[in-house]
């Protein structure tokens, strides 16, 4: 038995007239495998063009959890049958062509796709496995698509260029929430004060008491001398400030300093040097 559908969220799944179109699929595995391709980017209007076999339990299979696009999949016997409704018909090709066509490589067509929705149902079409889509099939499309692929090694997989596709869709979806009401997805979360960090961004008054106790710290252990100091400091400082640090990163690297103090016999001499904050014996214990 093939796995039960896995819940479709609703805010995430959008535009339901981007279709996609198979053409007749060989290898039904690669119908399911297309099926969750689209699911991960909230896409679920899948057409089927003579497949090979299909419904079977290969396809299930691959689908992983999408069963429910599979179960709403139209199998269709031509290509017309696919796209007759459709204001805009957008089918994918690595041919070059005698006659120039339009073609556009997948993040504009993603635009391009997008906006026609306005105006009714939008195909994006894929082709055989074995040799993509016809000549003749490649006409009934208005904008080819190219993804620009390795020349040495161009081939896709069918699902794998159907992600292509459905994720650029779904990049284009999302910049328009960040543009609006917000996304929380493309909002990046990489240092102290981004949305999402476990812990404020220290203050100067914190990183220069670490860059003290860090000094003297040095001095302890005779790897620094404040008479011929050189560039340490200005190198570590440099160093330090490019990481950013928390709050608690403060406090853990203070912490490590006063072990590595306890261990050279010196603990305690940081405290006149600093005359700041430094946190008590076991207090960075209490932030971890």
């Amino acid at each position: 038995m093939h796995k039960p559908a896995l819940p479709l969220e609703g805010t995430d799944t959008f535009n339901d007239r981007i279709r996609i179109v198979l053409v007749e699929t060989t290898h039904s595995g690669n119908i399911g495998a297309v099926a969750r391709a689209m699911k991960n980017m909230g896409l679920g209007s899948l057409w089927l063009v003579n497949p090979k076999s299909f419904p079977d339990e290969a396809s299930y299979a691959r689908s992983a959890g999408a069963s429910d696009v599979l179960d709403r999949a139209r199998v269709v016997a031509s290509l017309d049958e696919a796209i007759d409704d459709c204001v805009l018909v957008m089918g994918t090709s690595a041919r070059g062509r005698k006659v120039p066509w339009p073609v556009m490589p997948p993040p504009e067509a993603a635009i391009t796709a997008s906006e026609a929705t306005a105006g009714g149902c939008v195909a994006l079409v894929f082709g055989r496995e074995s040799n993509g889509l016809s000549n003749e099939e490649l006409q009934r499309c208005h904008h080819h698509i190219h993804i620009p692929s390795n020349p040495e090694y161009s081939s896709l997989n069918l699902a794998m260029a159907v992600q292509v596709m459905c994720y650029e869709l779904r990049m284009h979806y999302l910049r328009g929430l960040e543009a609006g009401e917000g996304s929380p997805y493309l909002k990046p979360m990489a240092a102290p004060g981004d949305a999402g960090w476990d812990v404020s961004l220290a203050s100067v008054r914190d990183v220069e008491g670490f860059f003290g106790h860090l000094e003297q710290m040095l001095v302890d252990v005779e790897f620094h001398r404040r008479d011929n100091p050189r560039q340490l400091m200005t190198r570590l400082r440099r160093l330090f400030q490019r990481a950013r640090l928390d709050e608690m990163e403060v406090n853990i690297l203070r912490g490590i300093l006063t072990a590595a103090q306890k261990a050279a016999g010196k603990q305690g001499a940081h405290s006149q040097s600093a005359g700041d904050d430094a946190p008590a014996p076991g207090q960075e214990k209490d932030h971890v």
